[in-house]
């Protein structure tokens, strides 16, 4: 007699399964757009550009010529750091756009600086995976 029951149980305990799912309402929402003439920038573009806004300065300017380098080198220096370097350089740099604090902004752009350099005379590389 348990056998009988058993297959409209287990039909009727699926359809009610497979009702309950259909049943849940579907979301939808609006998603943003861009324009196909809208030039998409990496971060670490975007970071370069505040940082390079922050060097235009002339405190930093004055700054950075103190301590003996020239704006060509900072340049290439900035090209050769690294992604973690620039973003906390961007970081930093927010200070400066802000008027905060200048000091700290050229202590981290100079250790950034040398460890590049540093890392560059050791003939040694950081590998991020």
């Amino acid at each position: 007699m348990l056998g009988f029951f058993r297959k409209p149980v287990l039909v009727l305990g699926v359809a009610s399964w497979f009702f309950a799912l259909n049943s849940t309402p579907a979301l939808a929402g609006l998603v943003g757009s861009k324009p196909a003439s809208e030039v998409v920038f990496s971060k670490r573009e975007e970071e370069l550009a505040k940082i390079q806004r922050a060097l235009e300065s002339k405190e930093l300017q004055e700054k950075l010529k103190a301590y003996g380098l020239t704006k060509e080198e900072v340049e290439k220096r900035l090209s050769e750091l690294s992604d973690e370097q620039v973003h906390l350089l961007a970081k930093a740099s927010d200070k400066v756009l802000a008027g905060g604090d200048l000091g700290l902004v050229i202590g981290v752009l100079l250790v950034a600086i040398l460890l590049v350099v540093l890392l560059k005379l050791l003939n040694k590389e950081i590998i991020i995976r």
